[in-house]
């Protein structure tokens, strides 16, 4: 039979108010008050995210400004993402409801259903192992970890995660549009030979380069799926909880790091 999870549908949501959601729903699954939980979001405006311990030094925050992008900091690890033309999701679960215990094979796991959801679409998209220590690029789509979606052999998906206990929040960027010279922008230069930005456009694509027309629906939609056929999981559509709405509030006053265009607060 199915395990019932709850789906939080596709919606606009402004940097800070995406991150705060994100934790509350991790700390209301984590005391029992909710289902494991898929989220699906866009950022208005657009944004970039660093992760939990990344140093803000990695970007060119002038260079943000200018460009009009806020910055915030993810309650998850990882590098920096440019939310502008692509998909966020998080998911929250844990070992009681069937995660496998370890970050890889909580990783491999939750990968499944993105994979599924990719080949859905009609993508040829396969899970990265990787053979050779990454790029020392500040940016999440310099290079594929271990188990994150690549098509021809070029990142699409990155993925993170938060973990405490057996629970664990994970989010990532599903990129439909790519701008490795806009991405590079906002980034310092790491001391690599070569131009970033060309890097960047040899690591990683977008899926409008491999399959034009899709938008963010249509792959949310098919995400979903993906995570129903791969995890053995049935879908609930919700919303967040009154606990959830009081957290994220929370969350949003008392953590400075989580406010559009403040760079000073710690993970």
């Amino acid at each position: 039979m199915p395990r019932p999870w709850r789906l939080l549908p596709l919606s606009p949501g402004e940097p800070a108010r995406n991150m705060a959601v994100d934790l509350a729903v991790f700390y209301a699954y984590r005391q029992g008050l909710v289902l494991p939980t898929l989220r699906f979001y866009t950022w208005e405006p657009p944004a970039v995210s660093c992760g939990r311990f990344q140093d803000f030094a990695e970007l060119d925050l002038d260079a943000c400004a200018r460009l009009g992008y806020r910055v915030v900091r993810r309650p998850t690890g990882g590098r920096a993402v440019l939310h502008e033309g692509d998909l966020t999701y998080a998911v929250v679960m844990g070992e009681r409801d069937g995660l496998p215990s370890g970050v890889l094979p909580s990783y491999l796991f939750l990968s499944r259903g993105l994979l599924a959801g990719l080949r859905r679409l009609g993508l040829a998209a396969e899970l990265a192992v990787p053979a050779r220590a990454g790029s020392r690029s500040p940016a999440c789509f310099a290079g594929p970890s271990w188990y994150e979606l690549v098509v021809a052999g070029r990142k699409v998906a990155g993925s993170a995660q938060r973990r405490e206990g057996g629970d664990v929040l994970q989010h990532g960027s599903i990129a439909l549009a790519f701008s490795p010279a806009r991405l590079a922008g906002v980034l310092r230069a790491t001391g690599e030979e070569g131009d970033q930005a060309a890097r960047l456009a040899r690591a990683a694509a977008g899926l409008s380069a491999f399959l034009p027309g899709l938008d963010v629906a249509r792959v949310a939609a098919a995400v979903q799926e993906g995570f129903a056929e791969a995890l053995g999981v049935e879908f609930v559509e919700g919303r967040l909880s009154a606990a959830e709405e009081e957290m994220t509030a929370s969350f949003l006053r008392d953590f400075p790091e989580w406010r559009p265009g403040d760079c000073s607060g710690r993970a």
